[in-house]
């Protein structure tokens, strides 16, 4: 399911106009973009949570070039869902 599918369940099920949900759906994503960029994890009760998982330093190799090289630490954001949510999906 794209975003454009979202937007049309949405609108099909609410009856607002697809520009409102669009704008709705996107000004979400930035909110979100915008909280975890800031250090923040959002919460979202009966669907899930969006977090920063960090990452720790770590060596790796290039095997073309046959040599080691070190990746720093770093975050990234990651989705855990919630119970009631994976319940409904197994």
């Amino acid at each position: 399911m794209t975003k454009a599918d979202i937007v049309n369940e949405i609108s099909k099920s609410t009856g607002i106009d697809k520009a409102s949900v669009l704008m709705s759906v996107e000004s979400f994503m930035e909110i979100v973009k915008g909280s975890l960029s800031d250090g923040d994890n959002v919460y979202l009760r009966g669907f899930g949570s969006f977090v920063i998982k960090r990452r720790a330093q770590k060596t790796a190799r290039n095997i073309s070039k046959n040599t080691t090289i070190i990746i720093p630490e770093h975050n990234i954001p990651a989705f855990k869902p919630a119970k009631t949510f994976l319940n409904e999906v197994k």
